[in-house]
């Protein structure tokens, strides 16, 4: 979870929403695909943290199933993350704060509690108050640009 921190860092930093992803291969324990948000940057609903680190891992490991892998993030992912977390067969998906606006992973709904195929286990609330307080941080920083 630091390493998507870390990276949520770096996406605050270039003033794109502090969300941080990585794919770890849980055998190995090595970090095979990170992301963070670019949705600003790059102008696209699709350049998702989640996204981006679940590319960079199918590409690393030479396919689209990253069975054995987790899911570490910053923040609890949204319905179209859900959908790629399902379909790319991630086993466990871990996440820090909680998204009670769009959250897929028991704020909202629980995707995987529908009847697809695979259903990838999850714990939320891991180092929460600090995913939280970038989050925070980030969204208060704005408040204050637009009243200057």
């Amino acid at each position: 979870m630091e390493e998507a921190i870390a990276l949520a860092r770096q996406a605050a930093a270039l003033g794109e929403v502090p969300v941080g992803a990585v794919v770890v291969k849980k055998a190995t324990g090595e970090i095979v695909g990170r992301g963070f948000n670019r949705r600003e940057s790059e102008r696209s609903p699709l350049a998702h943290a989640e996204l981006s680190a679940i590319d960079e891992a199918s590409r690393t490991l030479g396919g689209w199933r990253l069975i054995d892998c987790e899911l570490y993030v910053t923040l609890e992912p949204c319905p179209m993350c859900s959908g790629a977390i399902i379909n790319s067969r991630i086993e466990n998906v871990i996440f820090g704060a909680y998204d009670k606006r769009f959250g897929a992973c028991g704020s909202v709904i629980t995707l995987f509690d529908l009847p697809f195929n695979h259903k990838p286990e999850l714990i939320g609330g891991v180092m929460e108050q600090e995913c939280a307080g970038l989050l925070s941080e980030f969204f208060k920083g704005l408040r204050e640009k637009k009243k200057k």
